[in-house]
């Protein structure tokens, strides 16, 4: 029965390790996230630049599985191509084994000087705790919180580490045993580090474990040897496994890459191990050398860190053979576009709401894009109906729905990862964006239903209708640009530019609407096609009201004060003396009233003296 009570205790001081490791690292990509992306973003065609930059960014947020993780979803969004993260990968795998350095502070005894002996895990992991609390619980500050963060977790982290060392204690004998017999079945260590490493998935966990064994009883180099190979092989297959889930053919052979280089990397080792050996370099006073945890680390630390150096100008070869072994796809050109804009929402990057925020920007961008021309697509079957480019509309729009709902899931899905209020406000933003291109679409095929009912009457509309039309069409168009424009650059001054178009896009629709009842009236246009010239302006009206919205949400992003109150800041606007507002109104109200060949007075409620 004690037996069982201490793999519990052994169980919990695990969990509390991967807990506080989860918390630390959560802490540290919220403080550096953006800094991270950007870098990684950035990485050129040098294998050593790569190398250097995963390096680090694993030895800030301390897990080589997330930034492999974070590589794969970069080279699935487009942010770095396939060879760029090869360097990545390898300097990844280095830079995980900085947590094992860490751990040996389980090492440092009471006879060290007083500094030094309270970075002893029993002294440090209480210390951090409380720092990481009142941090989180009394300073009312994000980067504060953020650094509370980082310090609880590796308080949790160290007690973890505690409770399994003094869990271990009591295990020693059956333990010491086990490992004694894997010092003659290098097979049986190999699949016993893989295999926990997989289970567990974490490789810093499991070579936390060993130094734990280590702190309490030691553990012989040639014990470890197999395991620590064991555990960066198994590291790599789990990271292969979770990444290959639903991903392109370039992020496979990213995780392809990983494993490739790992299963080099061992044989490197062991050829090596066997030759100094052999040559008596490695004799029996080193070969029997007995290792606390700080042993275990520099172990850990030269098998990462060797073949990685050794193995990084082969990078070319790994990526040669990993592109052989992942072939492209073959696909048509329709389900490449729909796979282009659709699967570049990656899965992987969740954790990291930064890049993931402009990968769905990158994917609202094409939204912007389609609805555009399906608008255009659209406004010309009203003078030219065309079947086939009915269905080219008809298509669009079912790739413009899945591509909302495909975004507006993804969005909503990185809501827990979502600390800082710059990334809220970008969800909020994107949501609301994406909406408005996805009802753009609707309205453009719903000017197409209207452009086959008028075709289906036999009746074309008048040549006064048609010129009325468009001229209404062109300035539609034209806001439409500028709102998409406005968009793809973040350009507030494009923004404010909308709201005085859209003011006189509501005078011209209004104008038309009173010139074809007259025209109806007057036997020139058949009542029937003025019925549906009605739902052609109203549809013409309806996106000129959503590129506003999109116009107000970008502004009111960017100001505190319109942020929920856009219906109150355009009223206000409206009825403002605001000189910049005025001006554009008339210079538009002038522009497009002459290209419409209308008389000022025309229009509906004498906008034209503002």
């Amino acid at each position: 029965m004690d037996l069982f009570y201490q793999l519990i205790a052994l169980l919990g001081g695990l969990a509390m390790f991967l807990y506080g490791m989860r918390v630390m690292g959560d802490g540290l990509k919220s403080c550096s996230g953006g800094a991270m992306k950007a870098a990684q973003a950035k990485v050129t065609s040098r294998p050593a630049l790569g190398f250097i930059l995963g390096m680090l960014v694993t030895c800030m947020i301390q897990s080589s599985h997330a930034t492999i993780v974070l590589t794969v979803g970069l080279v699935g969004a487009g942010f770095l191509t396939f060879r760029q993260s090869i360097g990545v990968i390898l300097g990844a795998n280095v830079g995980t084994a900085i947590t094992a350095q860490i751990i040996r502070l389980m090492d440092v005894e009471s006879g060290a000087s007083d500094l030094l002996y309270m970075l002893n895990a029993e002294n440090l992991a209480p210390l951090a705790l409380i720092a990481g609390v009142a941090l989180i619980m009394f300073v009312n500050k994000s980067a504060a919180k953020n650094t509370g963060t980082i310090a609880a977790g590796f308080g949790i982290l160290f007690m973890g580490l505690i409770y399994m060392r003094d869990a271990v204690s009591g295990l020693s004998s059956t333990v010491s045993g086990f490992l004694l017999a894997l010092e003659d079945n290098y097979l049986l260590g190999f699949l016993t580090g893989a295999g926990a490493t997989c289970v567990i998935q974490s490789s810093s966990a499991v070579i936390g474990i060993l130094q734990s064994f280590a702190s309490s009883f030691g553990l012989r180099f040639c014990g470890i040897i197999a395991i620590v190979l064991g555990v960066n092989m198994g590291d790599s297959l789990s990271a292969y496994l979770v990444c290959r889930i639903g991903a392109k053919p370039e992020q496979i052979r990213t995780v392809a890459v990983h494993v490739i280089y790992n299963i080099c990397a061992a044989a490197l080792i062991a050829v090596a191990l066997a030759v100094l050996r052999t040559a008596g370099v490695l004799d029996n006073r080193l070969w029997y050398a007995t290792l606390d945890s700080g042993g275990v680390a520099n172990v850990h630390g030269l098998f990462r860190l060797i073949p990685a150096v050794l193995l990084l100008p082969l990078s070319g070869a790994f990526a040669s053979l990993a592109e052989r072994l992942v072939p492209d796809k073959p696909a048509d050109q329709v389900e490449q576009d729909i796979e282009l804009n659709l699967r570049e929402l990656d899965s992987h990057l969740v954790a990291n709401p930064g890049v993931a925020l402009d990968q769905s920007a990158h994917l609202i961008l094409h939204m912007a894009d389609v609805a555009q021309e399906n608008y255009q697509a659209a406004a010309e079957q009203l003078f030219a109906y065309d079947e086939k480019r009915a269905e080219r509309v008809d298509s669009r729009e079912a790739l413009l729905d899945r591509m909302a709902d495909a975004t507006n899931r993804y969005i909503v899905e990185l809501s827990p990862y979502v600390t800082l209020p710059s990334h809220t406000r970008s969800q909020s933003f994107q949501i609301k964006a994406l909406t408005c291109f996805e009802r753009i679409g609707d309205l453009a095929q719903n000017i197409q239903r209207d452009g086959s009912q008028l075709a289906g009457s036999g009746k074309p509309l008048s040549p006064e209708a048609q010129l009325d039309l468009k001229g209404t069409i062109s300035a539609v168009n034209d806001i439409l640009s500028l709102t998409v424009d406005a968009f793809r650059q973040d350009d507030l001054a494009r923004a404010r530019a909308v709201e005085p178009l859209e003011e006189v896009i509501d005078d011209i629709i209004e104008t038309m609407k009173s010139r074809h009842v007259h025209r109806m009236t007057s036997g020139v246009c058949d009542v029937f096609n003025g019925i549906q010239y009605q739902n052609v302006l109203q549809n013409l009206e309806r996106v000129s009201d959503q590129c506003s919205d999109l116009a107000v949400y970008m502004l009111s992003r960017a100001d505190d004060a319109i942020s929920g109150q856009e219906h109150r800041y355009l009223h206000d606007l409206h009825h403002s003396d605001n000189a910049a507002y005025r001006q554009m109104f008339r210079e538009n109200y002038r522009k497009y009233f002459r290209q419409l060949h209308l008389d000022a007075a025309e229009a509906s409620g004498g906008k034209g003296d503002k």
